[in-house]
């Protein structure tokens, strides 16, 4: 499952997106050097907006906390789950990865980065404890199936609040994506140069 993700948007761009659904951003850690960032991996600190009725906060936590044998979790099932007790967050993206078996000849695994077939960024939803947080998971849709059983919750700039707030049952917001909606590009190996 998702354990990399890519942070590559400047922080007014968050800012913008809360201000068009007229929920104030906040900042109690002080404003984030949003740098842009290839890998952000379990264990790297990460913003993420959290909220609180009609406010947000954007906070750095760590990606995956650990679990009760002591391995990182970092991703969490939504199936079958409601998460109206819970601190729910959103995280900034700009793509995130997928690996499958390696290549011929190679000893590693194929890394393969999605991202938004019409935007820059999305969110990926996710939920804070022990101060840190794990992305929520859901069934494949058409554009992940080809390349993993599961992915993560992705939910467009405008639809902040659906998941900050549960303003909608989670079966809605946790939809399946309409094909299309992400590109896929092999990361790794890199593909090789067409010559003409």
């Amino acid at each position: 499952m998702c354990s990399q993700f890519q942070v590559k948007l400047p922080l007014h761009v968050v800012e913008a997106a809360f201000s068009q659904i007229a929920i104030p951003l906040r900042f109690p850690q002080g404003r984030p050097n949003f740098e842009p960032r290839d890998q952000v991996t379990i264990g790297d600190m990460a913003p993420v907006v959290t909220g609180d009725g009609d406010q947000a906060d954007m906070l750095s936590l760590p990606f995956a906390w650990k679990g009760p044998g002591g391995r990182p979790v970092f991703n969490f099932r939504s199936e079958g789950r409601r998460f109206d007790g819970t601190t729910r967050c959103l995280v900034p993206v700009s793509g995130f990865y997928e690996f499958t078996d390696p290549q011929p000849g190679q000893k590693r695994k194929t890394r393969w980065l999605f991202t938004s077939a019409s935007s820059d960024w999305f969110w990926l939803a996710g939920i804070v404890r022990d101060g840190a947080f794990a992305l929520l998971t859901t069934g494949p849709g058409a554009d992940i199936r080809p390349y993993h059983s599961r992915q993560v919750v992705i939910l467009p700039p405008e639809r902040a609040a659906d998941w900050l707030n549960l303003t909608r049952p989670e079966s809605e917001i946790f939809g399946e994506l309409p094909a299309g909606s992400l590109r896929v590009e092999r990361d790794f190996p890199p593909a090789e140069p067409v010559l003409l």
